[in-house]
């Protein structure tokens, strides 16, 4: 007598972004798990999953959302319980993966955060990784197992392609942004030009926008990047674009950190639209009229399929999301 295994998808989510979690959910057509979280009187952090998972193949969603640092415990926390609970394979998954931007020493007696994450990941119990628009793609290295790098720009690029009439320029706001804003031109059949940038200090968000290099001037120009934090950047090259005769600057990125004093320094900028998905989560009260946020739950709910499959996740992307 052959026993044919039965395979079973799960996915539970952290408490740092709901809303994204039940969006897949739904595009998966499944239901959430119960993890039943909660605090003890101490702030501790305790998990226990409501149904058996074991033999499951195990998805945890959790966006390392603000306060960073508990995001990511209750996580591993998640990951934890369910090797406990004998989960077959678990895929930790990270739309905005936190600690990412300290992805290399710059200065002497610094650490190398991304990598001490993905250590914690792995200690933990973690299978599998997947996350959206990695800071740099160094970053899938620092995993002994598999990662899948998603990108959200198949969703921005469909709202370029339906908002922006010809003429645009695509931006890159530094020289670690030109590939992918290359990669935007390419596709949309836009120029592209680059702003030099300079830093007040190595970890500083005071920027000075120093040249541009391509032609701007009249032309409505898309500034891509993969983070906006304090907004330093993306406001700094906006001034520098009108400057150089540019009619109109929207900012268009993946992950909206908008931290400190990012939200008054987008409202003072000459920027017309800022362009964001829903990697993390941003309440109402924090949405200024400039600011419109597109959904990248389809892209992770196909990429979750794939993965449970074992199909390729590359394909969804035609294999362009290793930028």
């Amino acid at each position: 007598m052959e026993l044919v295994p039965t395979r079973r998808l799960e996915m539970v989510t952290g408490r740092s972004h709901p809303d994204l979690a039940v969006e897949i959910a739904q595009c998966l057509g499944i239901s959430l798990g119960e993890t039943n979280l909660r605090e003890f009187a101490d702030s501790e952090i305790h998990c226990r999953y409501g149904s058996s998972i074991r033999g499951v193949d195990l998805f945890i969603v959790q966006t390392h959302a603000a306060p960073v640092n508990d995001s990511i415990m209750e996580q591993l926390i998640m990951i934890d319980a369910a090797k406990r609970a004998s989960a077959k394979r678990i895929t930790a998954v990270c739309p905005y993966y936190g600690y990412s931007r300290q992805d290399r020493k710059s200065t002497g007696r610094e650490p190398i955060t991304a990598k001490l994450v993905a250590d914690l990941f792995s200690a933990a119990g973690a299978d599998r990784v997947v996350s959206v628009d990695l800071h740099s793609g160094q970053i899938q290295g620092f995993f002994d197992g598999p990662v899948d790098h998603l990108t959200a720009a198949p969703v921005l690029l469909d709202y370029l392609r339906r908002e922006q009439s010809s003429g645009a320029v695509v931006v890159a706001p530094d020289a670690g942004r030109v590939k992918v804003a290359e990669s935007f031109a390419q596709k949309l059949g836009a120029d592209l030009a680059l702003v030099h940038k300079r830093r007040q200090g190595p970890r500083s968000d005071q920027v000075e926008a120093r040249d541009i290099v391509g032609d701007v001037k009249d032309r409505c120009c898309v500034i891509i990047d993969d983070i906006i934090g304090t907004a330093g950047t993306v406001c700094a090259a906006a001034e520098r674009l009108t400057e150089e005769g540019a009619t109109e600057v929207w900012a268009m990125a993946t992950h909206a950190v908008l931290s400190g004093p990012a939200l008054d320094r987008l409202k003072a900028a000459p920027i017309s639209r800022v362009i964001v998905t829903n990697t993390l989560p941003l309440p109402p009260e924090r949405r200024i009229d400039k600011i419109e946020v597109l959904s990248v739950a389809k892209i992770i709910a196909d990429a979750i399929d794939a993965v449970f499959e074992d199909t390729s996740v590359s394909e969804i992307f035609g294999g362009q999301n290793l930028l």
